[in-house]
């Protein structure tokens, strides 16, 4: 990582104070970072020539390039990106809400979109269903290299400043792996500045580090949280997840209920559903058990299959009934529209092809 050149999306306002003088520059090109979407310092018309030139030597403005990119019939833009050292890493581009317009073709709802992040090239988790563990691990991201994931489909989207984007941190990687440049990252983006992001725009999700959830409870970034929980018994989760051995289901339910939650909101546990592994009704009976003392909200997933993997997707009729035994239970759940299923749009997968055409 020490080889790679600093990126000025590296900072906070108030560092870049300290290392551009005079200050009101500062203003200024933050300006050209976060809402112009400057890609290059010729971008930055009002910038002193000698200024340029001195910060061009020490800082690259944006650190990555899109490198591929695949679009859905559904709106759902998946990006591969290359970092200054060739390596990738993927971010998806989601449209959750369309534009909708009167009879007069005046716009009353504007589209809604969120931009999965990742934190790392790479994932150390080695979850066993996941596209991205076959590649192993790499490097953890620079907090700018987070950032730039924003900045860069903002701008290929042509999505003005002011209009407001939801960020979730569960593209490729462990984000509380890399939990010093994740809390970074989430503090720039809050930057009133800049993107003005709120902690309350940005979930991350984890599959399950009991300790650092804690650590991020703590830094109090005012940020949700998702949980990528997938089975209700620590067999099957360690089969999925070989890491809940060392951070088994309890440790993360006691974990949740330590974290700092805006009262008015919901803990989000994903669900990944396996034909014939977690989709009977007696898995979604102690899942039930499990989230008992949690305002929660599931969120169930159809596993996507990919070439080469043993699990297979479960069936509309079981989603539905695993769904219902939820609701009446008293337990909000959501099936997730599978969004982007005629592109790479799971997690790797455009990497993972990408790298086998070449």
């Amino acid at each position: 990582m020490s080889t790679l050149k600093p990126s000025l999306l590296d900072y906070t306002q108030k560092e870049l104070t300290e290392l551009i003088k005079p200050a009101f520059r500062v203003k200024q090109i933050y300006n050209w970072l976060y809402h112009q979407y400057a890609e290059s310092y010729d971008d930055m018309k009002n910038i002193p020539k000698a200024l340029k030139e001195e910060l061009a030597e020490k800082y690259l403005v944006n650190p990555l390039k899109i490198a591929n990119k695949e679009e859905s019939t559904d709106g759902t833009i998946k990006y591969l990106l290359e970092l200054q050292d060739g390596k990738t890493m993927e971010a998806v581009w989601l449209k959750m809400k369309d534009e909708l317009k009167d009879e007069d073709g005046v716009v009353y709802q504007e589209a809604r979109y969120t931009i999965c992040v990742s934190t790392q090239v790479g994932c150390k988790v080695g979850c066993t269903f996941c596209l991205t563990a076959k590649g192993g691990f790499t490097r953890d991201l620079s907090a700018g290299e987070i950032v730039a994931q924003v900045v860069t489909l903002k701008r290929d989207n042509n999505h003005k400043r002011n209009r407001k984007i939801n960020i979730v941190y569960m593209g490729m990687g462990e984000p509380l792996d890399n939990l010093n440049n994740l809390a970074k990252a989430i503090e720039i983006f809050k930057e009133d500045e800049g993107l003005c992001i709120g902690g309350k725009r940005q979930t991350v999700s984890t599959s399950g580090l009991s300790t650092k959830i804690d650590k991020l409870g703590e830094m109090d970034l005012g940020v949700h949280i998702a949980i990528s929980l997938h089975a209700v018994d620590d067999e099957l989760r360690s089969e999925l997840i070989p890491m809940n051995k060392a951070h088994n289901i309890n440790s993360i339910i006691e974990a949740v209920k330590r974290f700092p939650i805006d009262t008015r909101k919901r803990v989000m546990f994903e669900y990944l559903v396996i034909k014939d592994k977690n989709d009977d009704l007696g898995s979604a009976k102690k899942l039930v058990k499990l989230l008992t003392d949690i305002k929660a909200k599931v969120n169930l997933i159809y596993f996507n299959p990919y070439p080469g993997t043993e699990y297979k997707r479960p069936t509309k009729a079981d989603m539905v009934s695993f769904q219902e035994y939820l609701i009446n239970h008293g337990l909000l759940c959501t099936i997730r529209d599978s969004k982007g299923i005629d592109i790479s749009a799971a997690c790797g997968q455009l990497k993972e092809k990408v790298a086998g055409e070449e």
